[in-house]
């Protein structure tokens, strides 16, 4: 069946499109990407792939994962989140396979398409740190970044609790899409509750990276932005 998936969403790429991918995923030698193949399908053009094959079993999905070709891995990851939604009384089958791949969702956009929905969802309605917090030590900024970015859904419920303590804790994170992806979570936390937002930025503007600094004030207005840009770096 995963020759199938397969050739159907080979078919439905583009040269010029792989090319422009493969530079915005950054593939190139000593890059977050490097060696990952693109076919260059768009996504929601593999999201009405995948919606199609959500049935499949968790072998024909994971052999969409082992792939070396990106979309492949995207499109068996939309299939599970499709699965996820659909199949409510499998979901903690479903996160305990979808924890055996995360060595295979190894780039940002398969972290993001994926993470909140699964994981981030099925923990905010079975609370469990655990699982996010031995994900957030990890040597892997893919672990790492699913830790962080599966709080989302925590914060669509006024639940800002864990996200604010990862965000404290990669304060210090040596990776720019791990700033990238904390600023983000500060952002949403700010959308529900701004003074929360404030009060983290004013106990942590000084120390954190300029990227996260920059996404989690994005919605703010230019005078509380420039404010807290304006104040002196320790770092």
């Amino acid at each position: 069946m995963s020759k199938i998936w397969k050739s159907e969403i080979n078919n439905a790429g583009s040269t010029e499109k792989a090319k422009i991918l493969s530079r915005f995923f950054k593939t190139g030698k000593g890059e977050y990407g490097e060696g990952d193949i693109f076919v260059g399908v768009t996504v929601p053009a593999n999201r009405e792939i995948a919606k199609k094959h959500f049935e499949a079993d968790f072998p024909t999905i994971k052999s969409m994962l082992d792939s070396t070709i990106h979309e492949h891995r995207l499109s068996g990851l939309l299939a599970l989140v499709q699965k996820y939604k659909k199949k409510k009384t499998e979901r903690a089958e479903i996160v305990k396979f979808y924890l055996t791949l995360t060595d295979r969702i190894n780039n940002w956009d398969l972290v993001d398409l994926s993470a909140p929905y699964i994981l981030g969802d099925y923990l905010n309605e079975n609370y469990d740190e655990t699982i996010i917090k031995k994900l957030s030590n990890s040597p892997s900024i893919w672990e790492r970044r699913i830790a962080i970015v599966s709080t989302l859904m925590m914060i669509r419920k006024n639940n800002i609790r864990l996200a604010l303590e990862l965000s404290e804790k990669y304060l210090t994170d040596t990776h720019p899409l791990i700033h990238k992806a904390t600023g983000w979570v500060l952002r949403e936390v700010g959308k529900k509750n701004q003074q929360v937002l404030i009060d983290f930025l004013d106990k942590n503007t000084s120390i954190m990276p300029r990227t996260a600094l920059r996404y989690a004030i994005e919605r703010l207005d230019k005078e509380t932005r420039t404010h807290y840009l304006n104040i002196p770096r320790q770092i």
